[in-house]
């Protein structure tokens, strides 16, 4: 397994990110101890969540498959650089409240407390907001961290769906009361969708956050979509089946798989080998159903991409360009 820096921090993490979020909705709980031990085997050790997941009735079931793996013991929590999230609304279908959801002082004090119960453990790495809330000011949000690190709780911040100037924002902010900031933020990231590249992808750069891609195969689009559906192992549905209905978009795709054909390279495992070649990248999350999908993720950190495939790449899923060249002159 390779190891980076998280950001400009000092924390050490692998290259992929296991991702829990099919924890529970649509892998039973052996099944994702399973998962979680062959990721510590295999020398992963940055795993990600959310106080959410789980969805609909069972928000926090994620969680709590973690915390019970977490209590088998044998050194998993220590092994582990745990990151979960907030800002989803946690309480009861038909019992909101205001404040159970968001970024006030209030709601991140109750979030962490409910997500320590859940995962079984005394702090969190890595603590997320899952999305900007416009209508709380981040001197209350950094008030609100800074306490919470003073306390033991939550070791670092980072963020998740955050434009570039409320990257900005957040540490500028920061910086201004000697808080450390985000260190990282985490977003959407692929070869078909590469907008991330005009200004999330700098800004965190900038200010030293380290870029963790969620959906690196873009729904399945990237992972073989069209080969599985022609040898019947796989039905297209959900955001690959809308996809693939706009005849320019499945010819970009078979495009894509026709150049990995050339130079006997597998779909899936080449989109995430693309991702770790990219400036700015501390890894992508993968998040496996199934042992044998851990598997072909961790392949990834095996292929090599030549000149050729990574031209043939660009050409084919061409970025955007810098900002402001990609959009004015």
């Amino acid at each position: 397994m390779e190891y980076t820096q998280l950001g400009r921090t000092g924390l050490k993490v692998s290259r992929l990110v296991l991702g829990t979020m099919n924890f529970g909705p649509q892998t039973d709980e052996a099944t994702s101890h399973a998962i979680m031990d062959a990721a510590l085997d295999a020398g992963l050790n940055f795993f990600d969540t959310a106080n959410v997941y789980g969805w609909g009735e069972n928000k926090g079931r994620t969680e709590s498959i973690i915390g019970s793996w977490f209590a088998k013991g044998d050194g998993r929590r220590d092994r582990t650089v745990l990151a979960t999230k907030v800002y989803a609304n946690m309480a009861a279908e038909g019992d909101a409240w205001p404040n159970h959801d968001k970024l006030s002082a209030l709601n991140i004090r109750r979030a962490v407390e409910a997500s320590l119960k859940r995962l079984g453990t005394e702090y969190i790495d890595v603590y997320q907001f899952h999305h900007i809330d416009r209508a709380t000011p981040f001197e209350e949000i950094w008030q609100a961290v800074d306490v919470l690190i003073q306390q033991g709780k939550i070791l670092y911040a980072g963020s998740s769906n955050f434009p570039g100037y409320k990257i900005a924002q957040a540490n500028e902010t920061a910086a201004r009361r000697g808080s450390v900031g985000l260190v990282s933020e985490q977003c959407l990231y692929n070869l078909s969708e590469r907008r991330a590249e005009m200004e999330v992808i700098p800004a965190a750069q900038e200010y030293g956050l380290g870029v963790i891609p969620w959906s690196p195969l873009h729904g399945g689009l990237l992972g073989g979509v069209l080969k599985k559906e022609a040898e019947g192992k796989r039905r297209t549905e959900g955001r690959a089946a809308s996809t693939l209905a706009d005849p320019a978009a499945r010819a970009q795709i078979q495009a894509y798989e026709d150049l990995l054909d050339k130079y006997g390279l597998e779909p899936g495992e080449t989109a995430l080998a693309w991702l770790l070649t990219r400036p700015g990248v501390t890894g992508p999350i993968v998040g496996p159903r199934t042992p044998e999908q851990l598997t072909s993720a961790l392949r990834a950190l095996e292929v090599e991409l030549s000149e050729e495939v990574l031209s043939g790449l660009d050409e084919i899923f061409p970025g955007p360009g810098p900002s402001p060249e990609a959009f004015a002159w």
